[in-house]
């Protein structure tokens, strides 16, 4: 760190601890704001996702496409975060939690901050890379957040987004993959903490690599996982459907599936197909009445692609949608009902 970040931190210090005194007078409860958690409707308790790294690596732009619908070419004009950001996503039973944006200038390891409090009932930290610049610095941070994080609590999960690669050849982004996953994972065995695990996800905000990579991120702070990915592979096994996503309808982020490997582009087409239910329901399917929505119980999509597959989409919940992937003589709505009640009963 030169001498202009060091004042940059050390101006910014005062803000990072009114950020964090202002969330912690917001909560009803002492207890609930240290561990990280406010309460639901249904009385369940909100994880929390730290996204962390150095200056301009990406974290806000992540956080504005995936959740709040901003074009990347307008995260070119974001500012700076110079404080902490704190959001709640409740936008589903299974979207719920709460998205802490760090600065990256600031150093929260200085003893004026109380870190233990951050990181306990943490769900999954994020530390974000950009993959476009010298990331040795960053390699360094992240040894130092990953190490103590663990300490402090070591069931969270540590995600790195390797990020802007979109101007990377295939080749290129292969060996700074490679070149990141050894040097982060030669640090922690020198610090004899090999029992940490990191995942690593190529990611672009330009491209659906982003809301993939926070799909694996999500998936692993839902309990119910596992019976979900049980009920679709039933559904695949017992039906000629060949791929099936649970989507969440705001995000786009992708609750479950089947155990079959994913396409990129297979999901890509199910976030486009979202996108087409919800602006064609908007200009042509919404009423006057202040009640009416553009995805309700009765939403449902067919889709014939240009070879012999069908896209079905069916609503499962108000903010939670099912789209499969089967070929033209396998479609059959009757089975694709019946399955999508199941799922309705066990959400």
């Amino acid at each position: 760190m030169d001498v202009t970040e060091k004042q940059t931190c050390a101006n910014n210090m005062e803000d990072m601890e009114d950020s964090l005194l202002d969330y912690l007078d917001q909560q009803d409860h002492l207890e609930d704001a240290v561990m990280g958690f406010s309460d639901s409707p249904s009385g369940e308790v909100q994880p929390r996702i730290l996204l962390m790294g150095l200056r301009r690596s990406g974290k806000s732009s992540i956080q504005k496409v995936v959740f709040h619908k901003m074009s990347p070419n307008e995260t070119l004009f974001l500012e700076s975060t110079n404080k902490i950001c704190r959001e709640d996503v409740s936008s589903s039973s299974f979207i719920s939690f709460q998205i802490w944006d760090f600065p990256g200038q600031i150093d929260f390891f200085e003893p004026t901050f109380d870190y233990e409090m951050i990181f306990r009932g943490t769900g999954a930290l994020i530390f974000v890379i950009d993959s476009q610049d010298d990331y040795v610095e960053a390699l360094c941070r992240l040894h130092l957040t990953v190490t103590r994080a663990y300490k402090v609590n070591p069931d969270i999960n540590f995600e790195v987004f390797i990020h802007k690669v979109d101007g990377l050849t295939d080749e290129h982004k292969i060996e700074k993959q490679t070149d990141i996953h050894k040097r982060s994972n030669d640090d922690i065995a020198d610090s004899g903490l090999e029992q940490i695990h990191l995942s690593f996800y190529l990611t672009s905000i330009y491209d659906h690599s982003i809301f993939e990579a926070f799909s694996k991120v999500v998936q692993k702070l839902i309990p119910q996982l596992p019976a979900l990915e049980n009920l679709l592979n039933i559904f695949i096994s017992n039906s000629g459907v060949e791929k099936a996503f649970l989507l969440d309808v705001v995000s786009k982020i992708y609750i479950a599936t089947d155990s079959s490997p994913v396409d990129m582009q297979t999901y890509q087409l199910c976030c486009d197909m979202i996108d087409v239910v919800i602006d064609i329901s908007c200009i042509y399917g919404m009423s006057d009445t202040e009640t009416s929505l553009p995805y309700d119980e009765e939403s449902v999509a067919i889709i014939h692609l240009d070879n012999v597959t069908v896209m079905y989409l069916k609503e499962v919940t108000r903010f939670l949608a099912m789209v499969c992937f089967l070929r033209k003589e396998s479609f059959e709505r009757k089975v694709l009902l019946v399955v999508q009640r199941v799922l309705h009963k066990a959400i």
